[in-house]
């Protein structure tokens, strides 16, 4: 099969090393991939993924038989949609569908219709009112920006301030659209777990869960970021929490969006908190996560291709999909500045030494090849992954990698992972 993977960064990286794994993959283009991804085939640098008719007018050209979306934004965009009006198949919900990442406020919604476990939530476009509200509130304050902001759109605070100033900055257009609706959340406490699942219109099987850090810093502490690391398995997770997942979010999601007429196929990613009363939602994506993906991927045991066209065909397997029973651990490597303000071009050493490292796997996020070599060309540079027996031998193996694999201003998180058990 001929393919196109939409997406540039390490999740797409991940996306295109398994789907290079089957026996079927003629073909892989990366529209606008990266330079891990120009490994495994042509690459097209500066593709818009978001301009929805040139993606089908490109798919159309190269006789491609079935389009993998990986970033949010091409699928707010409309992507599938004109794929779809042009004869091509595609890996992704619709537009009406990837409402549920595009617009917190909308998956409220559908979430309250479902009767799917959430935290509380006001959604505002004054700014007034916003202020109004988070001043009889108690901290700790969370503050969201309605649509896609590029994983910066959330504030975590205990300063009634910062988060006040963080609503007027959303308001005022900071985000752009994205911004115009600021959704004011309960806080949760408890573990994050990710739970992820392959959607076919009506049915949807998890994928194994994963355990990710969104903090910037140590000790969970820091800014907020698109993610730091991330390990699987999570052996410290409820009994049967994946099937609770499926039953009581997932799956009652899936059919609120038929009942609305959005046949939904595709990834769906349910960012699960697990609290003192229970399971609840903090968010959906309509993608894979970045990085649950890139610990993810390397323990599934199923031809990824195969099981994507099953999805497309609404033919989904009635099993437990298969994985190994090794354990993965990725460690982010962010350039000096991320996430508000990341140096660029700043010339990267030591990946290559570790591409023959039968334990390790490199997947770029923000990076560049010149002829001068690879620089950085984003906030979250590369993304280490260790695989071992267990998770503490995976661990080592990354920390490894990511001692190895050095430029100017490299930050990471000395602790993913440390507590697993």
């Amino acid at each position: 099969m001929r393919i196109l993977l939409l997406g540039g960064g390490a999740r797409e990286h991940a996306i295109g090393w398994k789907l290079a794994h089957s026996p079927n993959l003629e073909v892989l283009i990366s529209a606008p991939g990266n330079p891990g991804l120009a490994r495994l085939g042509a690459i097209v640098p500066g593709f818009d993924v978001t301009d929805a008719e040139a993606v089908a007018d490109f798919a159309v050209a190269n006789a491609i038989d079935l389009v993998v979306v990986g970033p949010e934004a091409p699928l707010a965009a409309g992507v599938v949609d004109a794929l779809a009006a042009a004869g091509i198949d595609a890996f992704g919900p619709t537009k009406a569908g990837a409402q549920l990442e595009a617009s917190k406020a909308f998956a409220k919604d559908v979430m309250r219709r479902a009767n799917v476990p959430t935290a509380k939530a006001w959604t505002f476009t004054d700014v007034n009112d916003a202020i109004a509200h988070l001043e009889a509130s108690e901290p700790p304050y969370v503050i969201k920006a309605d649509g896609l902001a590029a994983g910066k759109g959330v504030l975590v605070t205990e300063d009634l301030i910062a988060a006040q100033s963080w609503a007027r900055l959303c308001i005022d257009g900071h985000f752009g659209d994205a911004g115009a609706t600021v959704v004011v959340e309960e806080h949760l406490d408890g573990e994050e777990l990710s739970v992820l699942a392959l959607c076919d219109g009506t049915r949807a099987v998890a994928l194994e869960p994963a355990r990710d850090y969104k903090r910037l810093l140590d000790g969970d502490t820091g800014p907020n970021t698109g993610g730091m690391g991330c390990y699987s398995p999570v052996a410290d997770m409820p009994e049967d929490i994946v099937e609770h997942v499926l039953d009581h979010v997932i799956d009652p999601v899936l059919e609120v969006m038929a009942e609305d007429g959005i046949k939904y196929k595709g990834f769906l990613y349910a960012g699960m908190m697990l609290t003192r009363t229970g399971p609840k939602v903090l968010e959906f994506n309509c993608r894979l996560g970045d990085p649950e993906t890139q610990v993810i991927l390397p323990r599934l045991d199923e031809d990824f291709l195969e099981l994507l066209i099953a999805a497309n065909e609404g033919n989904l397997p009635d099993r437990q999909l298969r994985f190994s029973d090794t354990a993965a651990v990725g460690v982010v490597l962010a350039a000096a500045g991320y996430p508000e303000s990341p140096e660029r071009g700043v010339p990267i050493t030591g990946s290559r030494e570790l591409h023959a490292e039968p334990d390790v796997h490199i997947f770029h996020a923000g990076t560049k090849l010149t002829v001068d070599g690879l620089v950085s060309n984003g906030g979250r540079v590369l993304n280490v992954v260790g695989r071992g027996p267990d998770v503490a031998t995976a661990r080592a193996a990354a920390y490894r990698a990511a001692e190895t694999v050095d430029f100017p201003g490299k930050q990471y998180r000395s602790d993913i992972a440390k507590r697993a058990p």
